[in-house]
């Protein structure tokens, strides 16, 4: 199997046919520039779905990887290393929480949250507390107790009987209100709603929300899996907007592209999951926190989140002009930090517009089925931004 043609026929006779990638195979890449088996350069503006925060082959982050890798890969849980000791401490300081769980995965860190709320309640005598209130159009995972949380039914369709949740329209307070009762045990919410089609939280939902569920007595749950790690300028999605929640979910752009996850929670929740209680085999191994610790490094160094919020700001100023230019293709543009949409116009097939995007040499994602999300590796050069933006604006004017 030497070439595209080859491994697209293996590809399609060996792997579960649950996703719809197109005809070709990519081979390497070189910060936020992806080159397939053909040598066609792409510019990469979706990073994996937002996980290559440092774009691809970092030399920081591949010197972490290749060191760790030389000392010890796995151990499990059985016993502490050093570099997950130390990741967990510097997640604690920069979440302002207590304690970390690590696992694998968005979704695995999802469960873990879920899961600390139920029992929770349940050691505190109040067993009834075992609903849910998520909200319409959110997207926290696949599992079984992620996908109850998940506001998108084409999603749940053939997967129940779920867990009990409530789902409400984002940004609506009343309806949160008139949901909860005495047997919620959590609210779950995204700071911005990546999946559902990049929506900010509106002004004073997320404050609302915290105000809500201390007077509630339930927890308040942040999914910061797509937000989190400098994705919305500042460190969490939440920061941005000032509010804390009760604990969180990171992974994707933590590892910078290796696989890793965390529940970070208060200190009043520390004692919810004894021993025993919940785990993860590879939760928190040596190479996947190594590489956290080395994307926190740069993250620091640089100071990325300035660049993220300076480059962010941009994006979002250019993607509101291409909304003006081609009016009839697009109705405008949302987002916060590197984290972008452009929506479009009812009737537009956004699927095809990737299309068109990617053979011009763009990757971009479909957010919501009716926005282009934009989603780079957080050090994106502005240039780069540029040379895509142009694509994209040709390929808006094709449409018009």
């Amino acid at each position: 199997m030497s070439n595209t043609s080859e491994l697209v026929q293996v590809a399609k006779a060996s792997l579960y046919p649950n996703y719809r990638q197109p005809d070709l195979v990519f081979g390497h890449g070189r910060g936020a520039e992806l080159f397939d088996l053909d040598g066609k350069r792409y510019i990469d503006l979706f990073a994996g779905i937002a996980v290559s925060t440092l774009g691809h082959a970092h030399p920081r982050l591949v010197a972490a990887i290749s060191e760790q890798a030389g000392k010890l890969l796995h151990l499990s849980n059985y016993y502490y290393n050093e570099p997950n000791v130390v990741l967990a401490e510097r997640l604690c300081r920069l979440t302002n929480m207590e304690r970390g769980f690590f696992c694998s995965s968005g979704t695995e860190a999802i469960e873990a949250m879920l899961k600390l709320a139920r029992r929770h309640f349940w050691a505190n005598a109040q067993q009834q507390r075992v609903r849910v209130i998520a909200f319409n159009k959110a997207f926290h995972g696949r599992t079984l107790g992620a996908l109850a949380a998940t506001g998108q039914p084409s999603y749940q369709e053939g997967f129940g009987p779920l867990s009990p949740t409530t789902h409400v329209a984002y940004g609506d307070l009343d309806a949160v209100k008139a949901a909860m009762g005495d047997d919620v045990c959590a609210v779950i919410v995204e700071a911005v709603q990546g999946e559902g089609g990049v929506t900010p939280a509106p002004e004073g939902f997320l404050q609302g929300l915290r105000d809500l569920t201390t007077e509630a007595g339930v927890l308040l749950l942040g999914d910061e899996v797509q937000t989190g790690v400098g994705r919305c300028g500042t460190f969490l999605g939440f920061q941005s907007f000032g509010v804390e929640p009760d604990a969180i979910a990171l992974a994707k752009g933590l590892g910078g592209g290796v696989p890793i996850g965390a529940m970070l929670c208060k200190p009043f929740l520390i004692n919810a999951l004894p021993p025993g209680s919940h785990g993860s085999t590879f939760g928190g191994s040596p190479l996947a926190s190594a590489a956290a610790n080395a994307v926190l490094d740069v993250m620091q160094e640089t100071d990325l989140l300035k660049h993220v919020s300076e480059v962010g700001a941009y994006l979002a100023q250019q993607l509101a002009g291409l909304a003006e230019k081609h009016p009839k293709i697009a109705a405008g543009a949302r987002g916060r930090g590197l984290l972008q949409a452009l929506v479009l116009q009812e009737g537009v097939d956004a699927r095809a517009v990737v299309e068109q995007l990617r053979d011009k040499g763009v990757l971009v994602t479909v957010a919501g089925g009716v926005a282009l999300r934009f989603t780079p590796p957080l050090n994106v050069e502005r240039a780069l931004l540029d040379e895509a933006l142009n694509v994209v604006d040709e390929v808006l004017g094709g449409l018009s």
